[in-house]
């Protein structure tokens, strides 16, 4: 069976992207996305059209790349660093030329979506509420950590695969999507964060819980530690389940990435489900078994509507 995972060369082509240099670069992000994080790798070669591949990962790659300037270092260094690439950045939107590897995709990727440049400005405005990040004292302030940065890092990829005008009530349902998936990843990585000095789970809901840091730091598998973490979990697996009408509001080609993506996330959150307090010393995966099984189960979906005459699934 052939499937666009074999055909690299095929998808550069399908995007129109012939000069040596951006196929190198975009080849070269490939691979930095692939090892970064694999199932959602797999799901854009395997599900999304050809053309659209290679803007995804140039998005992915530009976000990844921020990222871990505002996460990595001594914070005086790491503002420095964001400063630098935030100039960067932006003279590169205003000249339309860089040097830079990882903006020269980024930039041919806005030359095809419109609305990519004024989602890549958007993240640059607030993305520093991440280097700023010492923790949560309330519920608000992570809602506040979501609207200014979270969604403004998902639109990156979210703008990309709603071609035309923004779709009436397309931001909000992206907001369900990321508020899940951003529970999910601060609780799955707890044992990370916790080691890197960052905790993620606002103070409040520590307290009514009746949970310390100390509890958390130390692995503790208490009723009330296992009781938060349920807790937790839950609320982003019912958040996920609420995101599945995003799919909707999405050009049937680009749906069955769309359900993949919401999908694997709740295989997830299973998962760190069944692991309870072990969660506090290992992240949780899916067996590989389900995210194949996903996968698979979509790629069919976007096999048909490539192959039906009408063009819908």
């Amino acid at each position: 069976m052939s499937t666009p995972m074999s055909t690299w060369t095929t998808t550069l082509d399908a995007a129109g992207i012939q000069d040596p240099q951006l196929r190198e670069d975009f080849t070269r992000q490939r691979s930095l996305v692939a090892r970064y994080r694999r199932a959602s790798y797999v799901a854009v070669r395997l599900l999304l059209p050809r053309p659209l591949v290679p803007h995804v990962i140039a998005a992915v790659a530009f976000m990844h790349h921020t990222d871990n300037l505002l996460d990595h270092g001594p914070a005086a260094e790491r503002r420095d660093a964001y400063t630098a690439w935030e100039e960067a950045v932006r003279n590169a939107l205003v000249t339309g030329t860089s040097d830079h590897p990882v903006i020269r995709p980024l930039l041919h990727a806005c030359t095809h979506h419109s609305r990519l440049r004024g989602c890549v400005e958007d993240f640059l405005s607030t993305a520093t509420i991440d280097l700023e990040f010492t923790g949560f004292t309330t519920e608000s302030d992570y809602q506040r950590y979501l609207d200014q940065y979270s969604l403004p890092a998902f639109l990156l990829v979210a703008c990309l695969l709603t071609p035309g005008e923004e779709p009436a009530g397309y931001r909000a349902a992206c907001r369900t999507y990321i508020d899940g998936s951003q529970r999910l990843d601060f609780v799955n990585d707890l044992a990370e964060d916790l080691t890197g000095g960052r905790l993620t789970i606002p103070q409040d809901t520590l307290q009514r819980h009746g949970v310390t840091r100390t509890d958390l730091e130390r692995a503790q598998s208490t009723p009330h530690v296992r009781a938060l973490l349920h807790t937790l979990l839950q609320q982003a697996r019912t958040t996920l389940a609420d995101s599945h009408h995003v799919t909707a509001l999405l050009p049937p080609a680009n749906r069955p990435f769309a359900r993949a993506l919401i999908t694997l996330e709740e295989a997830t959150a299973d998962a760190a489900l069944a692991k309870g307090p072990a969660l506090l010393t290992a992240s949780a995966r899916p067996p590989i078994t389900t995210a194949l099984r996903i996968l698979l189960r979509e790629y069919r979906h976007a096999r048909r509507f490539r192959h039906s005459p009408t063009g819908r699934l």
